[in-house]
């Protein structure tokens, strides 16, 4: 068993690292303040290949590995977890459901320019009545005149507002329970396809999410993603890949919060020395950093699972669900560790706090992963 990366796999870390620092870092406050979809941000990691991370180049990806992918996710999100997880979202859900179940025709025509971050993806499941019961899916998608017209809301759709091309799900057979939900294409500007109201998160604030109407949505239809009711399982296998993304994303924001939370107790001084030499400070760090190596092992274990070509889905689980509350617990302590700086906005571990929370509920709440677990426990 090999736990290092290797000599590409470090250039590449080097590379989004730096990017991280340079493109990222000196606008993270600022966009988290403003609330703004960095585009710009976005269109230079586009540039770099970070948005077509796990397309071939002849659909104008990089051609990299899952694991590479988990490896630029965590370096963007150890600077900032709004961009790791808008370019988490874009990959993983919306890029690649469009790459593993649409036609040469809808990869050519939507993947491409996702691929190269000429266009933004969005990937909605959720509906107001119907969060981790996705198969209670109400939007629906009735055949008329040679097309599909489609009514309904979905809700918490990262990039809700500022995407381009969106992955959307409606009943396309009542009756039929899951079996009779189906996956469609929308690009922006259609008729009848608008964002509705953008939420006001309290974490990863740059990464918009918003509500999504379709009221008499007329697409094509050659739109519909995938089979005909399909749409709901195919979900399922996109959302073990994303959950093996958003452990990634966990990972990353829990080493940026140890990271700061080291470096802040070496400098800060009481009792005329550096709070570093205090047991109570280097237990919290030993678990902090001890917490974080696991966490990775789950999540790298995964993703070499996937590129393996393996049934990942209670890897995937497992890597979602620790890591999920991994950085939770490890942002409260970096708090901690600043004591009163850390409830201010001029360090950097404020943020991550807010920040880690999303972990633990998107892509599957952490009862939902348990749930999964248990499941393939019981059947074994």
């Amino acid at each position: 068993m090999d736990f290092e990366l290797n000599d590409e796999q470090q250039a590449l870390q080097r590379t989004v690292r730096e990017f991280a620092r340079r493109e990222i870092a000196p606008h993270s406050r600022a966009l988290d303040e403003s609330q703004t979809f960095p585009r710009e941000i976005m269109a230079a990691a586009g540039k770099l290949g970070l948005l077509g991370c796990l397309f071939p180049e002849e659909y104008g990806g990089a051609g990299l590995s899952y694991v590479d992918y988990v490896t630029v996710i965590e370096e963007i999100s150890a600077v900032d977890g709004a961009l790791g997880l808008s370019v988490a979202a874009h990959n993983s859900l919306c890029s690649n459901h469009i790459f593993m179940f649409g036609s040469e025709d809808q990869k050519q025509r939507y993947l491409v320019p996702l691929a190269r971050g000429e266009k933004i993806g969005s990937w909605s499941l959720t509906e107001p009545t119907a969060g981790s019961d996705a198969g209670g899916t109400r939007s629906t998608a009735v055949l008329e005149d040679g097309t599909w017209v489609l009514n309904g809301a979905k809700t918490f759709a990262t990039h809700g507002a500022s995407g381009d091309i969106a992955v959307v799900f409606a009943v396309t057979d009542p009756g039929q329970g899951k079996r009779g939900i189906s996956a469609f294409i929308i690009e922006r500007g259609t008729q009848g396809f608008k964002p509705g109201k953008k939420e006001d998160k309290m974490g990863c604030r740059a990464s918009d999410t918003a509500e999504l109407i379709m009221e008499d949505c007329r697409i094509p239809l050659d739109n519909l993603l995938g089979k005909r009711g399909d749409g709901f399982v195919n979900a399922l296998q996109i959302l073990d890949g994303g959950r093996i993304s958003i452990g990634a994303l966990a990972v990353g924001m829990a080493r940026g919060a140890y990271e700061a939370s080291l470096a802040y107790s070496k400098e800060r001084r009481q009792f005329n020395r550096p709070i570093s030499s205090f047991q109570a400070i280097q237990w919290k760090l030993a678990d902090m950093a001890t917490e974080i190596a696991a966490a990775r092992m789950l999540v790298y274990r995964a993703a070499d699972m996937k590129d393996r070509g393996e049934d990942v889905n209670l890897a995937a689980a497992m890597a979602k669900l620790y890591s999920s509350e991994v950085v939770v617990r490890v942002a409260n302590e970096a708090v901690q560790i600043h004591g009163g700086y850390g409830y201010t906005k001029d360090y950097p571990v404020e943020k991550f706090y807010r920040d880690a929370k999303i972990c633990t509920i998107g892509e599957g709440t952490s009862e939902i992963q348990r749930l999964v677990i248990a499941r393939r426990l019981l059947d074994a």
